[in-house]
């Protein structure tokens, strides 16, 4: 595990970040650049070498972060560290796209996609999220069309024509 010190070295590698010292001697770091509300990369890294990074919008970590988008770094080594923050900062670069405007895909509510085996998922807008179900079990929820269909195409399905 690295160190309190080590964690904070690598961190501050990255000049695009700005330190912020919060209470209980832990440190955040803001990306100001950031495309969205979300602004901390890393927050309330601790002297005990406990931290977190967002990755709330990096495909690569949805099943490891937690509720609010965060993954934890304790453990993670010093390669670790640079790809996560270097991910982190990436998606915050990035504009989210959200469904197409103009498209069947934006004016149809439902839609079913399909994979090899011939299993369905059934895709639905129900308020501000995206459903993806398993005939009547909620499967995952996505707050844009494009992050479901990303999670759907990842999983081998297709939409049905």
């Amino acid at each position: 595990m690295l160190t309190f010190e080590e964690k904070l070295a690598i961190i501050e590698s990255f000049p695009q970040l700005t330190r912020n010292d919060v209470s209980l001697k832990r440190v955040n770091f803001h990306y100001e650049e950031s495309l969205h509300d979300k602004k901390t990369v890393v927050y309330h890294l601790h002297p005990n070498g406990n931290g977190f990074v967002f990755v709330g919008f990096v495909k690569s970590y949805q099943k490891q972060k937690d509720d609010k988008g965060f993954i934890n770094i304790r453990d993670f080594s010093a390669e670790e560290l640079r790809t996560v923050i270097e991910a982190s900062i990436h998606s915050l670069s990035q504009k989210r796209e959200e469904a197409p405007k103009n498209t069947a895909a934006a004016e149809q509510l439902e839609q079913t996609w399909v994979d090899k085996q011939n299993r369905t998922l059934l895709l639905q807008q129900e308020d501000a999220l995206w459903n993806v179900y398993h005939g009547m079990n909620l499967e995952a929820s996505f707050e844009s069309y494009v992050e479901a269909e990303q999670y759907l195409i990842e999983e081998g399905f297709s939409l049905q024509q």
